[in-house]
Parts: C-alpha cells; sequence; structure tokens
C-alpha cells in the first residue's frame, strides 16, 4: 500500500512538472561554457505573449500562398526541428525544392541562416522560405493583409507589443522570440560534460577520436564553428552554394557547417540530402571524398578510421541527442 502510494506520488510530481514546464516561457541562458550568443534579445524581450504568436505563427501555415505550408511543416520538433526523411524541402503543390531543410536549434548563436549564408539576421531569416517560390510563396504584405483580417491575431499582436498594429517587424520579433529560444543544451554529453553523467568507455575513445579528425569544423561546445566549406560531395558541384551569396570562385561547392547536436535524429544528411545514414555519411569521409578545386584542405585524402574508431565516433555521435529538447512542450504545435 505505501509502496502504491509512493509510486502515484512520483507520477504526480511527474505530471506537475510537465505542466509547470509547459507553463515557463522559455528565456535565452547561455549554458556554461558556452560563447556568448549573437542575437541581443536587448530589443525584443521575450514575453509569454510575445513567444506565444511567434509559437503560434511558427506552426500556422497562413504564413503560405495556399495557406498550406508552415514553417512547421518542414521544422518538425521530434526530428530536432529537422524534416525526418525528406531529402529537400516540399513547397506548396507539393513542390521540391533542391536543399534539405536544417535543423532549428540554438539559432541564437548562428551568425548567419541557410546552407549558404544568404540571411545575416535571425529576425530576417523568415523572409527566405516566406517569398521562395518553392517553399512558402508569398509575400510579406499579403502576409500581414491575412493576419490582418484573422479573427485572433490583431489581439495576440496587441498583447504581445502592447499597442495595435502588425506588420512585418512585430511578425518577425515574434517568430524571433519562439525560434531564438530553441535552445539543446542537454544531451548526455552535455550532462557528462558538467559531471554529471559518465559515458561508456566506447563513447568516450569515440569523443577523443572525434577530437583528433572532426572538431576542427564541429567545434565545440555548439558542434560547428559556422564557417563555409566544400566537403568534397562531387568532382564538380551541382549546387554552387555560398558562391550564390559571394560570386567567389573559392566558395564554389562551399556550404554552413552544421551543428551535429541531435544528429542522430535529423536524417537525411549533407544539404541535398543525398545521405540516409550516419553510416553513410562516415563513408564518405572515410573514402568517398571527391577532389575539387575548393575542396578544404583538411579533407584532402578522406579521414583515416579504422572499423574500431568508426564505431566509436558513432556511438559518441548519439550522446549529442537531447531527449529533453525535442520533447519539450513548450515548443510543441498547440491543436485546438
Amino acid at each position: 500500500m505505501v509502496l502504491g502510494l509512493a509510486c502515484w506520488n512520483s507520477d504526480a510530481a511527474a505530471r506537475l512538472y510537465a505542466l509547470l514546464l509547459a507553463s515557463a516561457t522559455p528565456q535565452l541562458q547561455v549554458p556554461a561554457g558556452w560563447p556568448a550568443p549573437h542575437y541581443d534579445f536587448a530589443d525584443n524581450r521575450i514575453s509569454r505573449a510575445g513567444f506565444e504568436l511567434g509559437r503560434h505563427l511558427f506552426y500556422d501555415p497562413i504564413l503560405s500562398r495556399d495557406d498550406s505550408i508552415a514553417c512547421g511543416s518542414c521544422h518538425q520538433q521530434f526530428a530536432a526541428f529537422a524534416h525526418l526523411d525528406h531529402r529537400v524541402s516540399h513547397g506548396i503543390g507539393g513542390i521540391n525544392g533542391k536543399r534539405n531543410a536544417p535543423a532549428l536549434f540554438n539559432l541564437a548563436w548562428q551568425p548567419n541562416f541557410m546552407w549558404d549564408g544568404a540571411v545575416h539576421q535571425l529576425e530576417l531569416q523568415p523572409i527566405a522560405p516566406i517569398s521562395n517560390p518553392v517553399e512558402m510563396d508569398e509575400q510579406l504584405d499579403h502576409v500581414i493583409g491575412k493576419l490582418q483580417a484573422d479573427a485572433r491575431y490583431p489581439a495576440e499582436f496587441r498583447a504581445a507589443f502592447g499597442s495595435d498594429g502588425i506588420d512585418s517587424q512585430r511578425l518577425f520579433r515574434a517568430l524571433a522570440q519562439f525560434i531564438g529560444t530553441l535552445v539543446s543544451a542537454d544531451s548526455r554529453y552535455d550532462r557528462y560534460r558538467a559531471g554529471r553523467e559518465h559515458l561508456s568507455t566506447v563513447e568516450l575513445q569515440g569523443l577523443q577520436v572525434f577530437r583528433e579528425h572532426c572538431a576542427s569544423c564541429h567545434r565545440e561546445p555548439l558542434f560547428t564553428d559556422y564557417s563555409f566549406r566544400n566537403n568534397g560531395l562531387d568532382r564538380t558541384p551541382q549546387d554552387r552554394g555560398r558562391a550564390d551569396v559571394t560570386n567567389a570562385a573559392a566558395d564554389e561547392g562551399a556550404f554552413r557547417v552544421p551543428s551535429l547536436r541531435n544528429v542522430e535524429l535529423t536524417a537525411p544528411y549533407m544539404h541535398d540530402g543525398r545521405y540516409a545514414t550516419l553510416d553513410q555519411v562516415l563513408d564518405h569521409y572515410i573514402d568517398g571524398v571527391q577532389p575539387s578545386a575548393t575542396l578544404d584542405p583538411r579533407l584532402a585524402g578522406g579521414i583515416q578510421l579504422n572499423a574500431a574508431e568508426r564505431d566509436a565516433v558513432l556511438q559518441f555521435l548519439r550522446t549529442l541527442t537531447d531527449a529533453a529538447f525535442v520533447n519539450d512542450p513548450r515548443f510543441a504545435e498547440i491543436h485546438e
């Protein structure tokens, strides 16, 4: 009887904790040992109403021309806000884009956005998918008009910003309050760094191998240096990548180095989603790197790993999965 009461209390405590978590407004807190974030919320203070407005907008297909595609359509929470099993993004009318939908987390630390770095400010990032003809295919003035005519949004914007009016700045600031607080920093790796969890012998071996062969680009603790590199996918790049933005020959086939946090959850991989598994990714880096004029010199000849090192790296990468993040009810779509 006592045991049954203890179990009930444990379950009740878990439910209470979940309710308290769901009701708490996320704030941008810099984890110990992390650099300062790139985006400053000083001019866009996070409020409960602002965050909830951003969440509503993120999951609302009203931002697309035919009201069929939301940000959340291609950025699914269970996949760390990537698009699981889809090589490239899918736009209105089922149109395929040309690049993989990247995972969304720790965006406040990111100095530029999109695979080619075409956007340089968190608040401006949504313009790209909204206006892209193979994604949302909409115009900002039409979006604003639809929001103004909606039965709920005028009151939500008033609550978030303290006065009447819906404009693009308020739209983007509300979205920034949501996507800017998508912080993933509670993986087993993070708990190991904090001294709160042990990694296995193989996982620790994988961490060491990772630091020797991968960390120059996927720098801890964010697991990216945010640089643009040609990682040898093709001898002749099929996508110009960063060169689309800079028009510099040296940037042909170069793409932003993605964070490896939650990488277990974000298949498929690479800017075009060509690899379905992490095994295939390692195959590429071990013996599939293609030489070209703009290949990152660190990858010339590939990365030499034996079978044990390869397995250890794979096991270490799985310690970067943040289960709390992908199950956080504050970031989930609300169905009414």
